[in-house]
């Protein structure tokens, strides 16, 4: 039975990772292999699709990499020196196989197959005026949405109907195609979703994070700049600019959590960057306390850096079994209380009677942060004084990250006083929205023209949301016609 980790329900969940291969003998298996090492950007389901010269050929399925790539069997299937790759956390469509990428579809000039991580924030109504026109749609996925705008294109070659399907979606996007002349890549004019070029011999190598490469052996070349189009083909690697001149806005999330701390993204370490974080946080709200305990592991680089900062000892106080997975069988309401301990527990014989500084990477539901206190208390915490390693969640995010509602959204419902009464906390601070892009090695976050995409916080979002707009309508029509009654 697949199920939600205890511990996991209460984050940001990562969007997906993408990975591709151009020109190397036996494309499955290293495409395999940085799948492996991108495995936490996606849990649910992971794919490969390969091209002989001839022939593509796909395996998908449901769960991780390990135990659905690793067998002789299915590399050997996967035949050619060209391959894309996927992991999937679903945050548009059901999760079941016909969702799971990459998708493939016979087009017009051949196969075509894509592997998306992001959002189109526009695939509701896009996907509505293409069901009208005939299109026959097999996934829920708003990923298919750019297949039949492909597909429907007017225009001459594939490469134009592409850049043509493209600038028809809104949203947040790096794909990586695959095609009988080669592999496409390409991310959105914004770079809001992340993507890297690296070499591998004389292959290309392109991924999601820069420890894909690691993990492969590859050297990185570059990131794929925002609204940059890549084509690799057997007469090269050529970089086209269709969508004209943007001030890019990254994701500032992957640089909190959801990229690998062994990562760099945008030129910057990610673990770096993080215990800048912890430094900045422990300048910001200090606090008089035995001990510096992270929430591990997305909160152990902040804990050093507020430890290093603040001259407070940092001390593992909750220890982390490595040998729970997201798949295991949910057993009755009595053990399901206790689920939390069969991946974290608090390390008693250090933290009792000592006042800790709890750091972790965010609060979204409140439910983990809660449990987690109350561990801390049960072994004998004198004082637990909880520090957030980044500015409270307030906002959903549509761009490809699986966020709740605004409505389950502590921050967005209680301030931060109401918000420590709740978890039960003896003081509770987060990072400033101003600390977090110092620690990005900006002086300020601009206002007028910010540098990342922070919605999650601001609310400020970089790009029409016209299927949330839709959604919305109905409410304030229903709203104005009760004024009116």
């Amino acid at each position: 039975m697949l199920t939600t980790d205890p511990w996991e329900d209460d984050h940001l969940h990562e969007e997906c990772g993408v990975i591709g291969v151009y020109g190397a003998e036996g494309a499955a298996a290293l495409a395999a292999l940085g799948l492996h090492a991108l495995q936490h950007r996606g849990q649910e389901a992971a794919g490969i699709t390969t091209f002989d010269g001839k022939d593509f050929h796909t395996h998908r399925a449901m769960g991780h990499v390990a135990g659905n790539f690793d067998s002789d069997e299915v590399i050997r299937k996967l035949k050619g020196d060209i391959a894309i790759g996927h992991n999937r956390y679903a945050t548009t469509g059901e999760t079941a196989l016909r969702n799971v990428q990459p998708l493939y579809a016979e087009l017009s000039s051949g196969g075509f197959a894509i592997g998306h991580n992001g959002n189109i924030s526009n695939a509701g109504k896009l996907r509505r005026e293409l069901v009208r026109r005939g299109s026959i749609f097999q996934s829920t996925s708003d990923t298919e949405v750019i297949i039949h705008l492909v597909a429907t294109s007017t225009y001459r070659t594939l490469l134009d109907r592409f850049i043509d399907a493209l600038k028809q979606v809104e949203g947040a996007y790096s794909l990586l195609c695959l095609t009988g002349e080669g592999m496409i890549a390409c991310r959105d004019p914004l770079g809001i979703r992340p993507l890297v070029l690296g070499r591998l011999g004389d292959s290309y190598i392109l991924a999601s994070e820069t420890v894909a490469l690691d993990v492969m052996g590859a050297t990185f070349l570059r990131a794929v700049e925002p609204g940059e189009l890549i084509v690799i083909t057997a007469r090269g690697l050529r970089s086209l600019r269709p969508f004209g001149t943007y001030r890019p806005r990254p994701c500032i999330f992957e640089h909190v959590y959801f990229s690998r701390p062994d990562s760099v993204v945008d030129g910057a370490s990610v673990y770096q960057v993080r215990k800048r974080i912890g430094q900045q946080l422990a300048l910001e709200s200090p606090v008089v306390a035995d001990m510096v305990v992270p929430v591990p592991d997305s909160g152990t680089p902040a804990a050093i850096g507020f430890a290093q900062e603040s001259g407070i000892p940092f001390e593992l106080g909750i220890i982390r079994s490595h040998y729970v997975g997201r798949t295991f069988i949910q057993p009755g309401d009595q053990i399901r209380n206790l689920g939390v301990k069969l991946k974290h527990n608090a390390n008693r014989a250090l933290i009792n009677g000592k006042r800790i500084v709890l750091i972790d990477d965010s609060i979204v539901r409140g439910t983990t942060s809660f449990k987690i206190v109350q561990m801390l208390r049960d072994a004998g915490a004198e004082e637990v004084h909880m520090r957030i390693a980044s500015p409270p969640t307030r906002h959903s995010c549509y761009y490809g990250v699986d966020t709740p509602e605004r409505s389950k959204l502590l921050a967005a419902n209680m301030d931060v006083e109401r918000m420590r009464e709740y978890i039960k906390v003896d003081s509770l601070a987060f990072l400033s929205n101003d600390g977090l892009y110092r620690a990005l090695g900006e002086e300020l976050r601009d206002e007028a023209a910010p540098q990342y995409c922070d919605a999650c916080f601001t609310g400020d979002y970089p790009t029409r949301l016209t299927d949330q707009d839709e959604l919305e309508v109905p409410d304030q029509l229903s709203m104005l016609s009760e004024r009116m009654i």
